[in-house]
């Protein structure tokens, strides 16, 4: 019985040293993973390049349509029906307003009906005088009555002309009693109503086309002699989109204002999905003739944490954070100030989560 004892306690003594055995490997196993951290993360890099660059400068300026009339009437009348509203978008052609045009209408089949009866008159003429030709040929009609047929049918022939150019003024007054939009736009401002008189000249509607938008900036005098006409620059409308669009210098006005010596200069910028509208702010960005040395990276290695912009610097398999400042956009890259040197391998593809000193991999 006493042996029987001695080998249930042996037994359970050696179990106890398996399980401790066990816990001890399980809790060394998990303090080496721990220790070991997540897996690298894959990353993208590209160079820190230093160039030569032309420096910029940010002006602010006004979108507005380069395209904008006030369309009036030809002619006077009473409005009968104005079929557009504020706001609202018509193609080339549509009808703005139809002013009444029912006294011209009458008068229009009153000249048609005239015309008709002056050809029927001068076809019998035209007859009357052939035969009197031949009865003077043959010396059978007095000259006297031979010259007044001939004069009556020059006579009508006139008469028929006349009734011609009438009814042709009278359908070009009846045209001109319908208002036509001269080009695409948006109504911007309606200037009459139903039932109004409108004079001759009088105003319609304000029509704009924003397929092309103007942006007028006042460039102070200092960068004028550095800037030229048809070159590019970069607008930024942020009520849009942040992401940076092209557009034209299209003129220099040659007059500037005396009090903050600035000139106004005219860029244009398509539009062609309509989006930008007439009033929104726009910043300009001018590419001026004096070159400047930066350092540049890509726009896709700059990220922004906690309201300042930084970027990952990979060095021996670690990323490190490095504050940056951008004073300069060039197409697809931006110069920068910051801790950087040319050669430096920045993170343009990954760095969206990325942690200072995170381990990383490059994949390309």
């Amino acid at each position: 019985m006493l042996m029987k004892q001695k080998i249930g306690l042996i037994v359970l003594l050696a179990a106890f040293v398996i399980l401790v055995g066990v816990a001890v490997s399980f809790a060394v196993a998990s303090d080496n993973k721990a220790a070991q951290g997540p897996p690298p993360a894959p990353v993208e890099v590209a160079p820190v390049t230093e160039e030569m660059v032309s420096e910029q400068v940010t002006l602010i300026g006004t979108t507005e349509p380069k395209i904008k009339s006030i369309i009036a009437a030809e002619v006077e009348g009473l409005v009968k029906s104005f079929p557009v509203k504020e706001g609202s978008y018509v193609k080339k052609g549509s009808v703005l307003v139809r002013l009444r045009s029912t006294n011209l209408n009458i008068r229009l089949k009153a000249a048609l009906a005239a015309k008709e009866e002056a050809k029927a008159r001068y076809r019998f003429a035209k007859e009357e005088l052939a035969r009197s030709e031949k009865l003077k040929d043959a010396n059978s009609i007095a000259a006297k009555r031979y010259d007044q047929t001939l004069y009556e049918f020059q006579a009508l022939e006139q008469q028929v002309l006349r009734y011609e150019a009438e009814i042709e003024e009278l359908k070009d007054s009846i045209r001109k009693k319908k208002v036509i939009a001269p080009f695409s736009g948006f109504i911007a401002e309606e200037h009459t109503e139903v039932g109004e008189w409108i004079k001759k000249g009088g105003k319609v509607v304000t029509l704009i086309n924003l397929s092309l938008i103007r942006i007028t900036v006042d460039l102070p005098e200092r960068y004028i002699m550095e800037i030229r006409p048809d070159a590019a620059v970069e607008v930024t409308v942020c009520a849009y989109s942040m992401k940076p669009v092209s557009g034209t210098i299209s003129a220099i006005l040659p007059e500037g204002h005396p009090d903050s010596r600035t000139f106004p200069v005219r860029i244009d910028v398509s539009n062609r999905k309509l989006k930008l509208k007439s009033g929104m702010e726009a910043r300009v960005v001018f590419n001026l003739g004096t070159k400047t040395k930066a350092m540049l990276v890509p726009k896709d290695a700059v990220v922004t944490a906690n309201g300042g912009r930084l970027v990952f610097v990979v060095n021996s398999g670690t990323a490190h954070s490095v504050n940056v400042k951008i004073v300069g956009t060039y197409g697809v890259n931006v110069a920068v100030d910051g801790l950087l040197k040319p050669g430096d391998k920045v993170v343009i593809r990954g760095n969206e989560r990325l942690r200072p000193g995170q381990a990383v991999t490059v994949v390309r």
